[in-house]
């Protein structure tokens, strides 16, 4: 049975990747600090989206979707720095800061209609 709910879908997908990222970061590059960075920001996003499904109230779910956004943000930036500093190659960049970035887009879509409802 497919779920209906794409972001909680996709950014549970992405969450899988940067766990595996985060895993080749130390393991092939030895890189130990940003891997860790990374891998909060990235599975943070999922977990956040997943509490939101229970929140407490509205006003709790759009507080955990406006963390869940800064979680992408945050996810993108390391995605930047770990490209830039050369701890990822260009096609290891392409292949997942594409995804990152998607989740990031429908979160800002989210949030943006929660904050027109006020």
């Amino acid at each position: 049975m497919k779920s209906e709910n794409v972001v909680r879908d996709k950014s549970f997908a992405l969450a899988l990747r940067i766990v595996k990222l985060s895993g080749y970061l130390v393991k092939d590059k030895k890189e130990y600090v940003l891997s860790k960075q990374i891998m909060r920001s990235g599975t943070s996003i999922g977990a956040l989206i997943r509490e939101a499904e229970h929140a407490e109230s509205r006003a709790d779910f759009r507080h955990k979707m406006n963390i869940a956004l800064k979680e992408a943000n945050e996810t993108l930036y390391w995605l930047d720095l770990l490209h830039q500093s050369g701890f990822l190659s260009t096609g290891e960049y392409q292949a997942i800061f594409p995804d990152a970035e998607e989740v990031l887009k429908m979160l800002v879509s989210i949030v943006k209609k929660l904050k027109s409802e006020n």
